[in-house]
């Protein structure tokens, strides 16, 4: 099947490869994106969704700013990645096992509902197993083959509370999850706002309580939590959420003090 065409700097966004399309049209016309290894010219040419995107010279050490969210996460939490056997949900185009693997991971299964997203430089790495077509929802330890050490999720238009019931059976005993928390896409349909926005804090505070109490429910302790350093497309506030073996478990008491913190930090300025 053909796949669908949609705008450069959309893709660019969706990909995670820029924060915006003005920062996609800004770097479209410095001539720093490549679509398919030729040179994007204009920010409304449509191309193959599944088309191979980069932006060149951008700054950011992996394929997608993706990296940088989870780079913040194993710094926050002081995880040590070293030959340990990563399951990267929601792959895409690899920030994620891009992080990982300069993290030090011995190998990294990268899995994504999608198809022909993840950058070639991980297509190609010994390192990486890559399973495409691959709905997280529906994982079961045989699709996977190998138990992983730890779980890395980035997902889109699904909650977590479907998606860590899946992935926690696929893990070696005490293994834990990092997790990427959207309210955008774990608050009901009434509570977001416009072009997908969800800006009350009360919402971020309910929804990572609720994903905290879905992964004491499959035995994960809350071990840690933690904000993104950049904004979702839109300008929505992101989490990080480790879960692991208990003890250690954090005290409830800091939902609230890490939703206060991102919105003081990344909201500056906004009413």
């Amino acid at each position: 099947m053909t796949a669908r065409r949609v705008r450069v700097d959309k893709l660019l966004v969706q990909r995670g490869l820029v924060a915006s399309r003005e920062q996609a049209q800004t770097a479209i016309m410095a001539g720093l994106v490549r679509v398919n290894g030729s040179p994007a010219v204009k920010a409304g040419s449509l191309v193959a969704e599944d088309a191979e995107v980069e932006v060149r010279g951008a700054g950011c050490p992996y394929v997608s700013r993706g990296g940088l969210k989870l780079a913040r996460a194993i710094e926050a939490f002081g995880l040590d990645l070293r030959d340990k056997t990563v399951l990267d949900v929601g792959a895409s185009t690899g920030g994620f096992t891009d992080c990982c693997l300069q993290m030090g991971a011995r190998l990294v299964l990268a899995l994504d509902v999608g198809y022909g997203q993840l950058a070639w430089k991980l297509r190609q790495d010994p390192r990486v197993r890559v399973l495409e077509r691959t709905n997280a929802r529906y994982l079961t330890p045989e699709l996977v083959g190998q138990e992983g050490d730890l779980a890395v999720i980035d997902v889109s238009f699904i909650s977590l509370t479907l998606i860590l019931p899946a992935v926690i059976p696929c893990l070696r005993q005490g293994g834990q999850v990092v997790a990427l928390i959207k309210p955008q896409f774990e608050a009901g349909r009434e509570k977001v706002g416009k072009r997908g926005v969800v800006k009350d804090p009360d919402v971020h505070r309910e929804v990572i309580a609720r994903v905290m109490a879905c992964g004491r429910a499959q035995g994960l302790a809350p071990k840690g939590l933690t904000f993104s350093p950049l904004l979702g497309p839109e300008g929505n506030i992101e989490y990080l959420y480790w879960g692991g073996p208990a003890p250690g478990e954090v005290d409830d008491s800091m939902v609230p003090e890490v939703v206060a913190q991102a919105h003081a930090q990344l909201l500056k300025g906004e009413a």
